[in-house]
């Protein structure tokens, strides 16, 4: 009975760990992302950015070309279904790999897919997508920034993707594409629930120096600094 009782004890103990520790988690979630970073002042206009949201994941979306960067000679429209090049703005959109290639819809998430991206046991992407134009709504913000910003803007991006031996980006061969237009690479670090997709992003803006969530896991927090301007 003394056993009995004492690997109860150890249960609910156990139990009130991880419960409180999710509360945490949640109370962070929520309390953080409304806490910002500045925009760097006094800097000029000289390149347009967008954020875009699907309304749970964030892209971080550049020229295609401009005198600083041609982003086709690696991120290749030939990567695509259409193989069109007329798209002149692309978007990058970090995030775990699974969840990416194996979960066409939410409705098809399986435990394994969502079990392996919290807990960082599943690799990572991304994904990018080629635009003809894009119009500003409550999902999608343009942005104004500087070359220098641009600069570290792109290092930031490079950074994030894994490379061959020759420095090229690698494409992961797939059917799982979204649409006509995007294409996936192997990329850097693992997806879990204090680094996600929107974390990425969000760390984009800041390597930009532009207003972003001290820190957050959801599209809500980065989006929230920018719907809050008047």
């Amino acid at each position: 009975m003394r056993y009995f009782k004492k690997t109860l004890k150890v249960i609910g103990w156990a139990l009130a760990g991880i419960i409180g520790t999710v509360a945490l988690y949640l109370l962070m979630a929520y309390l953080l992302p409304h806490f910002g970073t500045v925009k760097e002042p006094g800097t000029s206009n000289d390149v347009a950015i967008y954020i875009l949201t699907n309304g749970v994941h964030t892209d971080i979306v550049v020229p295609v070309k401009n005198e600083q960067m041609d982003w086709s000679k690696e991120v290749k429209f030939e990567n695509t279904k259409s193989r069109d090049t007329t798209g002149d703005l692309l978007a990058f959109g970090w995030g775990d790999k699974g969840f990416y290639l194996n979960t066409p819809t939410w409705a098809q998430l399986k435990f394994s897919v969502a079990f392996k991206a919290a807990t960082g046991l599943s690799t990572s992407a991304m994904h990018t997508t080629f635009y003809r134009d894009l119009v500003e709504s409550p999902d999608c913000k343009k942005i104004m920034i500087s070359k220098a910003q641009y600069a570290r803007l792109i290092a930031y991006i490079q950074n994030s993707f894994q490379v061959d031996n020759e420095g090229h980006v690698m494409l992961i061969p797939t059917t799982a594409n979204y649409n006509n237009f995007d294409a996936f690479y192997e990329t850097k670090r693992r997806y879990n629930i204090f680094y996600t997709c929107n974390t990425w992003a969000n760390n984009a803006l800041k390597a930009a120096g532009q207003k972003a969530a001290i820190w957050t896991p959801s599209d809500k927090g980065i989006f929230w600094q920018y719907r809050a301007e008047k």
